[in-house]
């Protein structure tokens, strides 16, 4: 899968294995992904940033590709995921990085530089602003008080797995990486997320077949359970982060979002993108990029652009 170049390695972190993809020599930048992606949502970069003299490294979260994927439902909060993030640096023998994150990886991202910013020189992130933590209101209540029982993430909370796999790992992750709304994001149960999800698609021209092939193959391997994960762990966290309550993320950043991201486009989540709100938050923030006419997966979609981006804020430092 995408060789080219790119090494694959295990390394030992926070008392599991974790997967690496990498390539290059020289200053480091840890590509931090999403759902439902793993390293490979990453290949443009890691052989952009090595061709400019970086060594880009990209790892399968825990739960996802062919990083382990604990058992426990909870070992999949902001603090396992920090832990493993710090084990992968000093197994690779870094003592502080460049980071880009996208949708669950730029919430790690964000948490990484509000855990320990002695560790990161710079973030970019990608689609998921930084939200300060709400004292009084507990996320998965706020997003169905907001947007009802089928709202993408209320979903998540129970054992959607077995829906999803009766439909095809294959067309789901078709229509998750092509198909999603520019709007709030909700899956209907019962026949109708049939309806929704099994449809004919034309795949854009940023994702060719043997590329959607590659994601399919991955995650027929390892299924959703893992992946899922993350969401059913949005109230732990919120508990466990309590003493963090009106903590800034004082890290160099720049922020990117496309205006046909389903989170610049959801209420509660666009303006949390706004500059000044989110310096309140990240004092250090110095942009914040609107691309047009760009979806969820920006990284994959303006692969070009969004190097330029990033190579351009990082060489500043």
């Amino acid at each position: 899968m995408e060789g080219n170049g790119i090494e694959h390695r295990t390394v030992r972190a926070n008392g599991i294995n974790i997967h690496l993809a990498e390539k290059g020599e020289g200053p480091i930048i840890l590509f931090l992904h999403g759902f439902p992606e793993f390293w490979y949502s990453w290949r443009h970069q890691l052989h952009a940033f090595a061709s400019l003299g970086y060594r880009a490294v990209a790892p399968d979260l825990r739960g996802y590709g062919d990083s382990d994927a604990p058992a426990d439902v909870n070992s999949y909060t902001y603090f396992h995921v920090v832990g493993d993030l710090i084990g992968v640096l000093d197994a690779i023998g870094a003592d502080k990085v460049f980071v880009v994150g996208h949708d669950w990886g730029a919430l790690m991202a964000w948490y990484l530089c509000l855990f320990r910013p002695d560790r990161v020189k710079a973030l970019v992130n990608l689609s998921v602003a930084f939200l300060p933590r709400d004292a009084m209101n507990k996320p998965v209540d706020t997003f169905r008080a907001f947007y009802g029982d089928e709202f993408y993430v209320c979903r998540f909370q129970g054992a959607i797995e077995t829906e999803l796999v009766e439909i095809g790992i294959d067309k789901v992750l078709k229509y998750a990486l092509t198909s999603l709304p520019a709007s709030p994001f909700y899956l209907p149960k019962g026949k109708a997320l049939r309806e929704q999800i099994d449809i004919p698609i034309t795949l854009p021209s940023w994702l060719s077949e043997d590329e959607l092939k590659c994601y399919v193959t991955e995650y027929e391997k390892t299924g959703f359970t893992g992946s899922l994960n993350y969401y059913r762990n949005f109230d732990l966290g919120w508990e466990l982060i309590a003493p963090w309550t009106g903590s800034k993320v004082e890290v160099p950043t720049k922020f990117i979002v496309g205006d046909l991201d389903l989170t610049y486009n959801t209420p509660g989540y666009k303006e949390s993108m706004n500059f000044d709100v989110m310096k309140k938050y990240v004092p250090l923030l110095e942009d914040v990029v609107v691309m047009k006419g760009v979806g969820h997966f920006l990284q994959e979609e303006k692969p070009n652009e969004i190097n330029q981006h990033i190579h351009d804020f990082f060489q500043k430092f």
